[in-house]
């Protein structure tokens, strides 16, 4: 079995895993990790000049970060190739989150349909950080949509890129800072310095991947108007990559996104994205389906390039 053959064979099971089992409703790796990233950051965050508030953010990132992913690497080095492989499996399977994303996303529309506003005013606060407690029904499905598609691109197709390009190191590399950047990334007294470096990596290791999956969703979707999204909206969002993901995502689905909405620290207006009717219950439906079709594609191109490679290595022989 050739190592581009493991890689593939590694994304696969993952995938499985994660549509069998879902997340572990106990003891996520990821939630041990932010509650670290929690106590470090009490610690060492005193506001006061950007400059200090600078350095303690960035040495914190570190800190929680550098150990994890040199321990990951060891691990992969000195270890037999079967453990490697189980250990890739498993830790793949951890960083995604195909199903549980489904799941949320379902039980806004679920609620949206019934009709239970309240419910899904909830259910909607539970994957998005706005406030919730007064949005109206299109302002609920707009914020699920979203969710949807850039959620799709953080906690799915990075995380499938970064095991390509690096293996376990780089998922663990990304899921760390990423989880840093949702945490500490918000533009308050409080983390506006503190989290600067954790949300500027973020960027940087999102960058390609967001792009990645920007174009997969345009090849599954209503692609002249995903490209034509892209191409006009997406410099106008305030995120980097987020902007290129929901863009394009919201021209494949030929639903209007983005708009005014309410955060923590007020209201904020944003251009609008895609175009067409306003979101709803069955935008929701339709942004997991483009998720969905987005991995069926991935797992497509790599299982081509997988059976590519294994022909061309074997006519070398």
């Amino acid at each position: 079995m050739t190592l581009v053959t493991m890689s593939v064979l590694v994304c696969l099971l993952a995938l499985a895993l994660d549509h069998w089992f879902g997340e572990p409703r106990r003891g996520h790796p990821v939630v041990v990790f932010g509650g670290w990233a929690t106590s470090l950051e009490r610690k060492l965050n005193r506001i006061g000049s950007p400059g200090l508030s600078l350095f303690w953010g960035s040495l914190a990132t570190v800190l929680l970060v550098v150990p994890l992913v040199a321990l990951i690497a060891a691990a992969t080095w000195w270890l037999p190739l079967p453990a490697v492989f189980a250990l890739d499996v498993v830790g793949l399977w951890l960083a995604l989150s195909l199903r549980g994303l489904a799941e949320h996303g379902q039980a806004v529309a679920h609620a949206l349909e019934k009709p239970d506003l309240e419910l899904a005013r909830a259910q909607v606060g539970r994957i998005v950080s706005r406030r919730t407690h007064e949005l109206d029904e299109t302002a609920v499905a707009t914020a699920a949509s979203e969710s949807m598609l850039e959620n799709g691109a953080d906690a799915i197709f990075a995380s499938l890129f970064w095991y390509l390009v690096a293996g376990l190191p780089g998922v663990v590399l990304h899921r760390a800072v990423n989880t840093l950047d949702a945490m500490w990334g918000y533009r308050n007294e409080r983390f506006l310095y503190f989290g600067r470096f954790a949300a500027r990596l973020d960027d940087v290791l999102n960058w390609m991947p967001a792009r990645l999956t920007a174009i997969s969703y345009a090849l599954v979707g209503n692609t002249r108007l995903a490209l034509h999204c892209w191409r006009r909206q997406a410099p106008g969002w305030d995120s980097p990559n987020g902007g290129p993901v929901m863009a394009a995502g919201a021209g494949a689905l030929s639903v209007s996104l983005g708009g005014p909405a309410l955060y923590g620290t007020g209201a904020k207006e944003r251009p609008v994205l895609g175009a067409g009717p306003a979101a709803s219950a069955a935008s929701i439906h339709d942004a997991i389906r483009l998720v969905r079709s987005s991995v069926v594609v991935w797992l497509i191109v790599m299982i081509a390039v997988s059976l590519s490679f294994t022909l061309l290595t074997g006519a070398g022989h």
